[in-house]
């Protein structure tokens, strides 16, 4: 059922809990962003040699103008970059341990460890300098 979902889709859909990407080109899901848990954050932050993290929330009117770059960074930097979102009602104890006191915080880290943050909404180019 979801693999008939797959082959209709050329671009993201949102669904209720996330994002399902697919391209035509390629015939395996491709979760290209990821929606952390307090529980399986640290290990796959730390496996991944590059990690930008954006904490937001439902409410927050400058984090869902930022959705959208997000989505477009977690597409073009797929495979080379894990980019997942924290929603910080949902996992407090993830915005405390980074100190995270103004939403959007995107959080970038290297093999777990944080090297930069970028504070409220900007331009997809500010990120993909710090990724590139």
């Amino acid at each position: 059922h979801n693999e008939g979902i797959a082959q209709m889709a050329d671009r993201i859909i949102r669904i209720e809990d996330g994002y399902l990407i697919q391209t035509k080109e390629r015939k395996n899901y491709n979760m290209a962003m990821q929606h952390f848990k307090t529980a399986e954050f640290d290990a796959a932050v730390e496996a991944a040699p590059l990690a930008m993290v954006d904490f937001w929330a439902e409410w927050c009117g400058p984090c869902k103008m930022l959705s959208p770059v997000i989505e477009e960074l977690a597409q073009e930097f797929d495979g080379k970059v894990l980019v997942g979102k924290v929603n910080v009602d949902e996992e407090p104890e993830l915005a405390r341990r980074f100190g995270v006191m103004t939403i959007p915080t995107v959080v970038f880290l290297k093999n777990g460890k944080e090297v930069e943050r970028k504070v409220g909404a900007m331009p997809a180019a500010v990120f993909r300098g710090v990724l590139d």
